[in-house]
């Protein structure tokens, strides 16, 4: 998913997903080290993934702030 993608979502869609990428993501790593998962970029790309939700969630607005402004 693009980042552009991700400032469009609500700060509940943002944590219901970095919820589902960081479950993916230890999914990902028992397989790797269980060696039933041969492609480990896969694993890069996740971690990446999951910062760059974390970086929109972090920029989201606060429904305090919608409500002052």
């Amino acid at each position: 998913m693009k980042f552009s993608e991700l400032k469009l979502k609500s700060r509940e869609e943002l944590q219901k997903l970095l919820k589902e990428q960081r479950e993916k993501e230890r999914e990902l790593r028992f397989k790797i080290a269980s060696d039933q998962q041969k492609n480990v970029r896969e694993y890069r790309s996740m971690r990446k993934s999951i910062a760059q939700t974390m970086t929109a969630l972090r920029q989201a607005p606060k429904k305090k702030e919608l409500v002052k402004s």
